[in-house]
């Protein structure tokens, strides 16, 4: 079978390697699709090398069939249309307090573990979801970055009828634009990206470019005056930390999606003045799966349009390069049989 592997300095290879029988509380998947990360991004560029064993094949946003079955495996059977939820929780212990997906001991797989970038992948089964048979797989490969989408609203506590502001317009912030305009939520996003910003308004979304507006002045003028009750921080950058304590207003709750690998300035006045929350959002659990499933499998959404390109596995060192030079696309899939 053919398997991509991150061997280090920005270099991807495609090998050859014997398909393997899974151990008996696994299952061997024929992947379909599997999606580029920014993580997985961040992984080509070399920051995440004291993590990532290499060489090492990555990825975790994915779809498939069920190829083979372990023999304590129950419940699934050759032919099942899956994703999987690429976390390990096998380490798990009590001080843990039951929150398994962000336990001190994860796996991440396809990280932390090998991942979905080859043709056929063996996974533990606890780590399925079953899909309808009439499910699109490309689509279904989405249904892991819009787990972290519904994960993100489901904590902010999100109500129709609210005002969300989307910091940062990329896959992940219009992934959490779509599941806050689902919930019916008014939204707003706000972006540099000109592209991007003419992809939000695409999908009807009322985005700006603070670059050219003043975003607070903005949300003031959409709200009469109440201000944002839940920001999605999504942009990872100084700027949009300056202005979600801003555009808040009283009594907001700030979403942290972005990851920060350094300590940054916030402005901590604007909580005690405005009595602000700041909720920590990692990753998903269970039943932020089954939602993204059960959005998939409706396909209301413009999930469509998050597909910029689809491109054989054999073309991984290409991808990565092109999306080195083109930040502008959203989500690029790996035809894994291909």
């Amino acid at each position: 079978m053919k398997a991509t592997q991150y061997e280090g300095n920005k270099t991807f290879t495609v090998v050859e390697k014997e398909v393997e029988e899974p151990a008996s509380k696994d299952v061997r998947i024929k992947v379909a699709y599997s999606g580029v990360c920014g993580t997985d991004v961040h992984i080509y560029h070399g920051m995440m090398d004291k993590r990532v064993d290499m060489p090492q094949t990555i990825g975790h946003e994915m779809s498939g069939t069920i190829d083979a079955v372990g023999a304590e495996v129950s419940g699934f059977a050759i032919g099942d249309k899956v994703v999987v939820r690429p976390l390990d929780d096998s380490k798990a212990k009590p001080s843990d307090k039951g929150f398994n997906h962000i336990c001190e001991e994860l796996n991440f797989i396809g990280i932390d573990s090998p991942g979905s970038m080859q043709q056929y992948w063996n996974v533990p089964a606890f780590t399925l979801h079953k899909l309808k048979e009439n499910t699109d797989l490309k689509l279904a490969a989405l249904i892991e970055p819009l787990s972290v989408a519904t994960h993100d609203v489901r904590l902010s506590g999100l109500v129709a009828g609210e005002t969300a502001v989307v910091l940062g317009g990329g896959p992940i912030g219009l992934l959490v634009a779509m599941v806050a305009k689902e919930v019916g939520a008014q939204v707003i996003i706000s972006e540099v990206n000109p592209i991007r910003i003419a992809k939000a308004k695409e999908l009807g979304f009322d985005a700006v470019s603070p670059l050219e507006v003043d975003l607070v002045d903005y949300v003031h003028g959409k709200t009469e005056g109440r201000k944002a009750d839940v920001v999605f921080e999504v942009a990872g950058v100084q700027p949009a930390l300056d202005v979600m304590t801003e555009v808040a207003g009283i009594r907001g709750r700030i979403l942290m999606v972005a990851i920060h690998g350094e300590k940054k300035p916030i402005d901590l006045f604007k909580f005690f003045w405005k009595e602000l929350k700041l909720i920590g959002a990692r990753v998903y659990e269970r039943e932020d799966y089954e939602k993204s499933i059960a959005l998939i499998t409706a396909n209301e959404l413009p999930f469509e349009a998050m597909i910029t390109d689809v491109q054989p596995l054999s073309n991984i060192q290409q991808v990565f390069e092109n999306i080195d030079k083109n930040p502008d696309g959203l989500k690029v899939l790996m035809d894994c049989q291909l």
